[in-house]
């Protein structure tokens, strides 16, 4: 995996480089491609069938396929001298197995029993599901709790603080530079929105700092909103 440098202002008199590295494949990835491509260096087509039979259980996949696979992600990834190797490097297999329109699930509807208890199943959850940017200096709005939700999360995180007055409730990361945003408009947008991806149930997780007056103000706020499983922290 390659690596690259990006330069930042520091306290407005002088720049700083911060070197970037590219994901590293992990170890399942990298075993898998090897056992594939036996003593060799490169996935050939040959060896990305067999990967896509017998270990994603592709049945249906031919030679074609896999041809394709490999000639998509060369006309991503390279310039046109290395796509002729007609193979794939361990990043390049990295970048087929992450890519939806190459590698899409098998199946795209609900096939597991969901009558388990919630405890069961694994969640796709949110951290921070407010913020627009970094945890720092960014924008606190009900924006992305929205496209998350939008995306199937079931679990999203609000971080509640006392507003500078104490009399009322701010959703933001607390001790930094981000902006607030009211708790009544991050719960009015998971309330419009919790359902249109998935019916399955939405968890909230609510970081409490706050006093005991305004705790009490939030659990009068949970009467409106009883849709969901609240955690409190």
């Amino acid at each position: 995996m390659g690596s690259s440098y990006n330069y930042y202002r520091m306290f407005g008199c002088f720049n700083r480089k911060f070197k970037i590295r590219e994901m590293e494949p992990p170890p399942d990835v990298r075993d898998a491609f090897c056992r594939y491509i036996g003593r060799g260096t490169q996935m050939n087509a040959d060896q990305l069938l067999r990967y896509l039979v017998e270990v994603q259980g592709e049945e249906g996949c031919t030679i074609k396929d896999a041809e394709q696979i490999i000639q998509q992600v060369a006309s991503r990834r390279h310039h046109l001298i290395r796509r002729l190797n007609h193979s794939l490097e361990l990043d390049d297999f990295l970048y087929f197995l992450f890519q939806d329109d190459l590698n899409g699930p098998i199946k795209s509807q609900v096939h597991h029993d969901m009558t388990a208890p919630l405890q069961h199943y694994f969640i796709y959850t949110g951290h921070n599901s407010y913020l627009t940017g970094n945890q720092l200096s960014s924008d606190c709005s009900e924006i992305p709790i929205v496209k998350a939700l939008e995306r199937g999360v079931r679990g999203i995180e609000l971080d509640l603080w006392p507003s500078s007055g104490k009399d009322n409730i701010h959703v933001l990361h607390g001790r930094t530079l981000t902006t607030p945003v009211p708790l009544l408009k991050c719960l009015k947008a998971i309330r419009d929105h919790a359902f249109v991806k998935s019916p399955y149930p939405v968890i909230i997780t609510l970081e409490d700092h706050l006093t005991p007056d305004l705790q009490a103000k939030v659990a009068e706020v949970r009467i409106h909103f009883p849709l969901w499983i609240l955690l409190e922290i």
